[in-house]
């Protein structure tokens, strides 16, 4: 179990959750009373919850008698309650001292992060694993054409930069302020990709063993940073149906466990695709200054809104009225290419001043040619440009791609995202782990649910991005509707079943 901080949840928020659990689920959604005994529909409300992540592993539940007069039933029947999950291995218990949420001994819990797929299996898998478009052509090969007859201005220097090229700096600079947030390219640190930013962030910020609150879920190849870092992560649950932060549950965090960095998304949020509104950052921002945290603001999926038409939510960093609380983290990684390796950190000068002093021991620099490229597509109209090609081939995938999701996999449940590049999608209640393990077998490559959660959760899930289309996205939903149906049967390839493996999913 990664190390983490320690929550409890009281017995009327235990309540409202279960509540809105069943609200969730509509009609049908949990057994008639007269057919499932209330012990046992109390017990698997709160195992859905560990699952999903709505109630963090290693949180203290509340004593029976008080959990007994918030759900106004017999503490017998949370007694009982409490016997199955513990029984279930989703719950432990010390006389004396309480009982903590957990999830069973060899659950599948594939937590690290998201590795690229190799290029010799690229002609026979599937992939979608990898939320990154291909290169927007012939835009990016202007752009490097236009920094090859750049760079002889600085073939004569070492061409180490730390802090980035001033042309670039400059050039994000003036984009910030024009999305109204005033920017000096002192303000700038050009980094490798958004990554190297946050690790060059959590170095700085959070040094090994310090609190970090994340969302949950969250991207995973951020949480595996964070978790190699030593930092001990503090999962926020998203709100009911992951359609943006729970400020309450995000207030409560700040406020008890005082994380020195959190860590989110506020713009098409990676992988739920939610989208933080204006009232909702302020808060957030008001919140964390309070508390003395250091918000880092991922904005890599800024630029992919869909509705062109609609007026977007204000930058995070709009709301720091002192410049302190927020810094924000950009990439090209998801507007243009994830194969230049360019991303950014915005920042108090202080802040800047001291991440390129620590970066002469990191990578010193990013490239000069990538940098000159990107600088090329800010300089003119070739930004714009690119990122219009890249927002409609999402907007088409990801038409594509849930159209053939509602006529092959019917029961799998999402809300469609008015931006990015993903889609949080919920498997009917199988295991998103051997949906992906066995989808891989049969040429397709997801990621299950629990790489983007911390300590087992949301293992009904997987993650879809918007990087295929057409009768690609077709035969991709088919393959994985063929793994979902051979989960479900329990008639897994390679001489198991479902029922062989601990900690099923399947209700």
């Amino acid at each position: 179990m990664a190390q983490q901080w320690t929550s409890a949840v009281g017995a009327p928020q235990l309540a409202r959750l279960l509540a809105s659990q069943r609200s969730a689920a509509g009609p049908g959604g949990s057994a008639p009373a007269s057919r499932t005994p209330a012990y046992r529909v109390l017990a698997d409300g709160v195992r859905v919850l560990v699952l999903e992540g709505r109630i963090p592993v290693a949180t203290r539940l509340p004593a029976e008698r008080e959990l007994a007069a918030a759900l106004r039933i017999s503490r017998t029947t949370v007694a009982a309650a409490f016997d199955a999950l513990r029984t279930e291995g989703f719950l432990e218990s010390r006389r004396g001292s309480g009982s903590w949420t957990c999830v069973p001994a060899g659950s599948p819990m594939p937590t690290r992060g998201l590795e690229p797929l190799p290029p010799e299996h690229a002609g026979s898998v599937i992939d979608l694993g990898t939320a990154a478009l291909p290169a927007p052509e012939p835009h990016l090969s202007r752009a490097f054409e236009g920094a090859v007859a750049d760079v002889g201005r600085y073939l004569h220097t070492h061409g180490d930069y730390p802090a980035g090229l001033p042309a670039l700096r400059a050039a994000l600079a003036d984009r910030y302020t024009a999305r109204g947030v005033p920017t000096m390219p002192e303000q700038i640190m050009v980094t490798t990709g958004a990554m190297g930013a946050v690790a060059a962030l959590t170095r700085l910020l959070a040094p090994h063993g310090e609190r970090i609150a994340v969302e949950h879920p969250s991207y995973a190849n951020v949480l595996q940073l964070l978790r190699d870092a030593g930092g001990r992560l503090v999962p926020v649950p998203m709100a009911d149906g992951f359609a943006g932060w729970d400020m309450a549950a995000w207030r409560r965090v700040l406020r008890d466990a005082v994380p020195r960095m959190a860590y989110v998304v506020a713009d098409f949020q990676n992988p739920t695709g939610a989208l933080a509104t204006d009232a909702q950052r302020r808060d957030l921002v008001a919140a964390a200054r309070a508390a003395g945290t250091v918000l880092v603001a991922d904005e890599t999926m800024t630029d992919l809104a869909f509705d062109e038409d609609a007026e977007p939510p204000r930058p995070v960093a709009s709301f720091d009225q002192g410049g302190s609380s927020v810094i924000t983290v950009g990439s090209v990684s998801k507007s243009v290419w994830a194969g230049m390796r360019i991303g950014w950190v915005r920042a108090a000068p202080e802040v800047i001043r001291a991440l390129v002093a620590a970066r002469v021991y990191a990578d010193l620099g990013s490239p000069v040619l990538e940098q000159l490229a990107v600088a090329r597509l800010l300089a003119g109209d070739g930004w714009d440009a690119v990122v219009a090609l890249n927002r409609a081939r999402a907007r088409a995938h990801r038409d594509a791609l849930t159209a053939a999701l509602h006529e092959r996999l019917p029961d799998w449940e999402f809300a469609l995202p008015r931006g990015g590049l993903t889609l949080w999608v919920r498997t009917g209640g199988l295991s998103g782990s051997r949906i992906a393990e066995v989808g891989e077998r049969y040429g397709v490559r997801v990621p299950s649910g629990p790489r983007f959660g911390v300590d087992g959760a949301f293992e009904g899930y997987v993650r879809l991005p918007f990087t295929i289309g057409g009768r690609l996205a077709g035969e991709a939903a088919d393959r994985l509707a063929r793994a979902a149906e051979l989960v479900r049967t329990g008639t897994l390839p390679g001489g198991f079943t479902g029922a062989e493996v601990p900690g099923s999913y399947v209700t």
